[in-house]
Parts: C-alpha cells; sequence; structure tokens
C-alpha cells in the first residue's frame, strides 16, 4: 500500500473531522479576505479619495459571474455613500470599524474551530496508526522478531508514529487552508490591480523549486535519522536487560562507545534535518520580502508617474498580498515537515505491509480435539540450501504419549517444537494432524490445542493472578488456584505479600528461576490443552526447584499428547520413546531401556550427564 492510501484509509473513520475542519477553513478564508477589504472603504474616507457615488442610480447585477466582483464593489460604495448623506462620514467611518471587527472576530473563531476539529483527526488517525503496527506485532511470526532488532520495533511505533502525527497529520491544517487561502487573496489581488498581480507573481515559481530540492533532501536525512533512533532503542533495550553480564565484564566502556557512535550519528543527520527544515521558512520569507519591495516600487511609479492607482487601493493590495506570504510560507513548511514524516510513514508501512508468511488458506478447517495422532512426514527445514536445519525428518507422536527429543545443541529439536507449533512453517514435507495437514486447519483452532513451557519463563509485569489467567482468560479464582496447586506453585504463592494478587515485576524478575517456571507451567495447565510442548523446561533450573517443576511437569503430562526436548536426561527416563538426534536427523530412537542398552550416542550422552 502507497504512503498517501495508507494514511486516507486510516482516515476514512474520522473523515467527517476533517470535511468540518475544511468548512471552518474555508469560512476563515473568506472571512480574512472580507475583514481586509473592508480596510478599503476605509482608508479611503480616512485619506478623503472616496469618490461621491451617484446615490439616483442603484448598481445592477447582469447576472455574469465576472461581472459580480465589480457589481460588489459599485453596491458597497453606494450603500456607504447613501449612509454617508443620511448620518455623515464620522458615523460610517464608525460602523465600518465595527463591521470590519466583528469580521476578524468571527474569523480567528472559525480558525480556531478548524484546528480543534482537525486536533481529532489527526490523533484519531495517529490512535489507529499505532493500533494498527501493534495488531501487526501480534500476528508477525516468530522469524521476524529474529531478524528485527525490538528497540527498532519500539522505536517505529513510538518515534515513527510520533513523527508521521507531528509532520505529516500536524500539517494538514495548513496544506487544506494555505492553498484556499493563496487563490482567494490571489482572485480578491487581481480584482484590485491585475498588471500589479502578474508582476508579483513572477517570484512563485522559484520559490516552489527551491523549496522542492528542501523537502527532497530533508527525507533522506529524516529516514537516516530515525534509523539510527531505532539503533540506540535496541542499545538500550539490551543494555536494560544485560545489567548484569554488562558488570561482572566491566564492559560499560565497550556499551558506552557504541552508545557514543550512534548518538554522534543521530545528531549529525538530526541536525541535517532540522537545518533543512528551519531553511524552508526564512528562504521563503526572504523571498517574500524581495517581492513586496519589487511590488512597492512598481506600484510606485503608478503612483507618481502614471496616476493609475490610489493610495488606499495600494495599502489594501499590500495588505492582501501579505496575506499570501503568511499561508505561502506554512504550507512551504508544510511541504518541508510531510517529507520530514514520509521517511517515518515509509518506516511504519514497512512493518504493516510485512507478509505474514504463516498465513491461513482461503477457508481453513476447524479443529476441536487431537482424536488419533500427529505425524511428521519427510520433513526438511531450512534458511537456505546451505543451511539445512532438518532433514528427511519422521516421527509418529500418538494421542496420549510422551515423546521426548534429546541430542547436542544445534541438533534441532527446538525447531522440531517450533514446527509443531507453526512459528515457522516447514521447507519439505507436511505434518499431519488426524492425516490433516496443519496449514489446512484454522491457526486460531489449531493453536488451542497446544500448551508451552518454554526454558525461559515468559512472564508478563502483572499480578501472580493475571499471569496464569492468560491460559484461559475466563477462567474463575478456583480455577486458578486449582492450576497452581497442580504446578506445585500454590505454596510460594500464599507466602507472597499479595498472595496471588502480587505483582512480580518486569518479566517476573520478584520471582525466582524456579517460581517463574511453575507459574508459567500453572499458566499452561489453566489452558489444558490436549498437545503439550515442553522446551528444556527444567534445564536453567537449580536442583531443588527442578525437583518441583519435574513433579509439576509429570502432573501436567498424564494423559496428555507431549513433546518433551530434554538436556537433562534424568527427566525423561519415564518417556514413553525417546528420539536422539544428531545435525538435523533422527540418529536413534527407542524407550529408555532399549537406547540405553544400545551402547550408542544416547549411552554416551546418559555417561557423560552421570546416570546409569
Amino acid at each position: 500500500m502507497k504512503p498517501f492510501q495508507r494514511i486516507l484509509f486510516f482516515a476514512k473513520p474520522h473523515q467527517r473531522f476533517l470535511f468540518a475542519s475544511i468548512f471552518f477553513n474555508i469560512m476563515y478564508s473568506v472571512l480574512n479576505i472580507f475583514s481586509v477589504a473592508t480596510m478599503l472603504p476605509i482608508l479611503g474616507l480616512m485619506f478623503g479619495t472616496v469618490e461621491k457615488v451617484d446615490t439616483s442610480v442603484t448598481p445592477k447585477y447582469s447576472g455574469r459571474i465576472v461581472d459580480f466582483f465589480g457589481f460588489a464593489k459599485d453596491w458597497a460604495y453606494y450603500t456607504i455613500q447613501t449612509n454617508i448623506d443620511q448620518y455623515g462620514a464620522v458615523r460610517v467611518l464608525a460602523v465600518l470599524c465595527v463591521i470590519t471587527s466583528v469580521a476578524f472576530l468571527f474569523r480567528n473563531i472559525f480558525r480556531y474551530l478548524g484546528a480543534y476539529l482537525l486536533v481529532n483527526y489527526r490523533v484519531g488517525i495517529t490512535k489507529d496508526l499505532r493500533t494498527a503496527m501493534y495488531d501487526k506485532f501480534l500476528k508477525l511470526p516468530v522469524s521476524f522478531f529474529t531478524e528485527k532488532r525490538k528497540g527498532d520495533m519500539m522505536s517505529r511505533i513510538s518515534n515513527d508514529i510520533g513523527s508521521v502525527e507531528n509532520g505529516i497529520m500536524g500539517s494538514l491544517v495548513d496544506v487544506i487552508n494555505s492553498p484556499f487561502m493563496i487563490i482567494t487573496s490571489l482572485i480578491t489581488l487581481f480584482i484590485l490591480s491585475p498588471q500589479l498581480t502578474l508582476f508579483s507573481l513572477l517570484v512563485f515559481p522559484v520559490m516552489g523549486g527551491i523549496i522542492g530540492w528542501v523537502g527532497k533532501s530533508l527525507k533522506k536525512k529524516a529516514t537516516a535519522a530515525q534509523e539510527e533512533l531505532g539503533n540506540l532503542f535496541s542499545l538500550v533495550d539490551e543494555t536494560l536487560k544485560s545489567s548484569k553480564v554488562i558488570k561482572i565484564f566491566n564492559a560499560d566502556k565497550i556499551l558506552k562507545n557504541r552508545f557514543n557512535s550512534t548518538t554522534d550519528n543521530w545528531q549529525k543527520y538530526a541536525i541535517g534535518m532540522s537545518r533543512r527544515r528551519e531553511l524552508a521558512s526564512p528562504m521563503s520569507e526572504f523571498l517574500g520580502s524581495v517581492t513586496i519591495l519589487i511590488i512597492t516600487w512598481f506600484a510606485g511609479v503608478q503612483i507618481l508617474n502614471a496616476q493609475t492607482m490610489e493610495p488606499e487601493t495600494f495599502l489594501v493590495f499590500i495588505g492582501m498580498f501579505f496575506q499570501i506570504l503568511e499561508p505561502a510560507k506554512k504550507l512551504s513548511n508544510a511541504v518541508s515537515n510531510i517529507q520530514g514524516g514520509m521517511a517515518s510513514l515509509d518506516r511504519v508501512s514497512e512493518v504493516l505491509d510485512y507478509d505474514l508468511k504463516i498465513d491461513e488458506i482461503e477457508n481453513p478447517l476447524p479443529i476441536s480435539t487431537l482424536k488419533g495422532k500427529i505425524e511428521f512426514k519427510n520433513i526438511g527445514f531450512f534458511y537456505d540450501k546451505d543451511n539445512i536445519i532438518l532433514k528427511n525428518f519422521n516421527l509418529v507422536i500418538p494421542k496420549g504419549k510422551t515423546i521426548a527429543l534429546v541430542g547436542q545443541s544445534g541438533s534441532g529439536k527446538t525447531t522440531v517444537a517450533n514446527l509443531l507449533a507453526r512459528f515457522y512453517d516447514v521447507s519439505e514435507g507436511e505434518i499431519l494432524v488426524d492425516g490433516e495437514n496443519i496449514k489446512n486447519l484454522k491457526v486460531t483452532d489449531y493453536r488451542n490445542l497446544l500448551g508451552m513451557v518454554t526454558q525461559e519463563s515468559v512472564l508478563f509485569n502483572d499480578s501472580v493472578f493475571n499471569n496464569i489467567l492468560m491460559g484461559k482468560p475466563n477462567a474463575t479464582e478456583e480455577e486458578v488456584i486449582a492450576a497452581a496447586k497442580i504446578a506445585n506453585a500454590h505454596h510460594f504463592i500464599e507466602d507472597l505479600p499479595e498472595k496471588y494478587y502480587t505483582n512480580i515485576g518486569d518479566d517476573g524478575n520478584k520471582l525466582s528461576g524456579g517460581q517463574k517456571q511453575r507459574v508459567s507451567i500453572a499458566r499452561a495447565v489453566l489452558k489444558n490443552p490436549p498437545i503439550m510442548i515442553l522446551d528444556e523446561a527444567t534445564s536453567a533450573l537449580d536442583t531443588e526447584s527442578e525437583r518441583f517443576v519435574q513433579e509439576a511437569l509429570e502432573k501436567m503430562m498424564e494423559n496428555r499428547t507431549s513433546l518433551v526436548i530434554a538436556h537433562r536426561l534424568s527427566t525423561i527416563q519415564k518417556a514413553d520413546w525417546i528420539v536422539v538426534m544428531e545435525r538435523g536427523i533422527i540418529v536413534e530412537q527407542g524407550t529408555h531401556q532399549e537406547l540405553f542398552g544400545k551402547n550408542g550416542i544416547y549411552r554416551k550422552l546418559v555417561d557423560l550427564q552421570n546416570f546409569g
């Protein structure tokens, strides 16, 4: 989707605010011209140059559009002269001043209403854009977050969308209002003096060309600055999560140098962007000032030599021309700001347009439970032909059985679990659930069948209760407590300051490793899925914590179909079937006793861990 098409798409639900804003801005522009135009007879009365109008002949409108402005001027002077004859020039002057002041009042009221409504428009679009980006984050495959840095994603949803709001949406009022102001002012100037207006327009093509060049270079600088800001966020994110490692290795100087390098680059691009942005306004103001001086000279010749123009007409013309300069300056600034915002919009669009890769077919099949078995059939997985992760992988997991995957790091165990969870799609072969390819199943239905406990406990900055509740959002408090008891977590939760409603901090850092893991297991138990994936769920725990967690896992896996990835082989001796992997292929499989008796790779792994 093209950038402006995206803005229009998100703008559609809020367009009533835009149309209302346009209406009030048009009214503002009309009154802006009217308030300046009423100064013409006021100045004429003050200078005594208003010629006496024959009030015996009432002005008539011919009906032609080209004659309307002439008729309006004649009718205005006819009305003024009639009132002068009746009430005197001083009183008419006072009335004209009151009318002009009222016009100025309503002009500014309409200006405020136009800007007021546009705030609803821009903030509404910004909110929807940010929501769409967060929704996309939730849908993006796991592979996306291995390719992209989290800090950069944070920068896009915060700074880039902020730049879109301030740069593009914030400039909408000027983009909408300024052209109308310029056009209506030009029409008025042509009515006052066609020659002077044509003469004054010579500078506008030059101004437009220079401002276009500034805007184009601004976008390049803005893109580079936003990319560096993304790098900075990533570095800060890594620093906050790695404080222990940084301190123990005295790596603060290394990180500081990286940070300084990133901020130096950002400073360079930001300064270049700001300099170009600031150049637009004084440049347009200078060109406008030069134009004013040239116009003054040209009009002066007409007034002094040819005497073809009245002084008050020239003063109103200059006042009206200044009315053009301000919107022209605002328009040039708006163009520059939009160019800067476009760089951020491109970065936002990159995420919103990202191909999900793992997607549903047009009419996916529903699924509610596992009836028979899971089958991996001739599975191959690779990022490219030279980086093969799995090859010719075949495995059957019958319902209610526990299958364990063992092997050295890099053998492909976790990849099998990720493929079963459909975090990635297979490169070759197919995974069948009750004989149906998982690619043909509805993703949400299929993932409702799955539960997962990983080596790293993923908890949220919330209460224990709400972390467990994520497994089943509509569960009762009794169900949450029952799940915690199965996970051997109830006792330590009861000892917390606010028990189940204790906030556990960022990443659950207020809990120990074993406690965090048991809360994760309680979450999986509450979901009560028919298929459970355990990815080295006890490998990071001490012996006592491992015992509590292992007991909880065994309770959870009773009568459940389970795929267990094990680092400590003592935890999978009771598995129904053990698969030994090496470099992406199956090298041995069987029960613990069978494999131990073969004296093969499994036996070596057991002996290395001093079991046997």
